[in-house]
């Protein structure tokens, strides 16, 4: 069984970032979160583990004090 990771994982982060940012660019707000939306749940499929996707769930989740 694998954990999650949440350490810095994906290689050119940056080029990613602009790779989304771009991909939003022109989107009006329902579309954005449409978009944002698609793209997990193409993601989550991707991943597949439940045990994974559920200890993603519970990261995103968490409150920042």
């Amino acid at each position: 069984m694998s954990d999650l990771i949440l350490k810095p994982n994906i290689d050119d982060a940056d080029e990613f970032y602009a790779d989304l940012l771009a991909a939003h660019e022109g989107l009006d707000k329902a579309d954005s979160d449409a978009l944002n939306a698609r793209l997990l749940l193409v993601l989550a499929n991707h991943i597949g583990d439940r045990t994974i996707l559920s200890q993603a769930l519970a990261a995103a989740t968490l409150k920042k004090e």
